[in-house]
């Protein structure tokens, strides 16, 4: 598999088996937002990551959560999460590409954390487990910092699991703030090994 940060000429479906070899190569799968029928597989070099054991939450969400403003739970709802994920004007995640993660999470392979207020689902993110190795895939918000506090969440739950490797793909300055580095293509797959080294369960 190419290290090419765009690849457009791969033969790769989105069945299980390859979805998951593609994520244990360091590549992953996006729809092309201009043309959904599309899917484009990225390889990024540098790579973002988000060092777990230095994840450092800012103040003001510490409060917030401190607060219980929401509940938080864990795969209830992955299908609404992966939907309001993809719920905006321009997005990656195609109908192709909720379908292939849908069944990614039957197999458990696909996890969602769900940010609640009282009955209402406001916020939350899903991403794919491979044992020491958590992908995160997208995030949604219809509350304020409620997607910042099912990441919290998420970051606890893997250090609680001994997970090693919070892959995110592409920098964002949102998750700047919470520690993210973007680390050159070599040092992530040297990281990447080691995650899949290791076992771990999500339950």
């Amino acid at each position: 598999m190419q290290k090419d940060t765009n690849r457009r000429d791969t033969d790769l479906s989105l069945s299980p088996d390859q979805l998951l070899g593609a994520y244990m190569a360091g590549c992953f799968p996006m729809a092309d937002p201009d043309d959904r029928n599309r899917i484009r597989w990225y390889a990024p070099d540098p790579r973002a990551v988000l060092p777990i054991l230095d994840f450092k939450p800012p103040k003001s969400l510490r409060a917030r959560i401190r607060k219980r403003v929401y509940h938080i739970t864990s795969n209830q709802e992955f299908d609404r999460v992966i939907g309001l994920c993809a719920s905006r004007e321009e997005t990656w995640i195609s109908e192709e590409i909720m379908a292939a993660y849908r069944a990614l999470h039957r197999l458990g392979y696909a996890h969602s954390i769900e940010a609640w207020e009282n009955d209402e689902l406001v916020g939350g993110l899903y991403g794919v487990a491979i044992n020491g190795l958590y992908c995160g895939e997208s995030m949604f918000s219809n509350r304020a910092d409620a997607s910042k506090v099912a990441l919290v969440y998420l970051v606890e739950m893997l250090i609680d699991r001994g997970f090693v490797l919070l892959d995110i793909q592409f920098m964002t300055e949102h998750l700047r703030q919470f520690g993210a580095i973007e680390i050159p293509r070599e040092e992530y797959e040297k990281q990447l090994r080691r995650a899949l080294s290791i076992v771990t369960t999500w339950n």
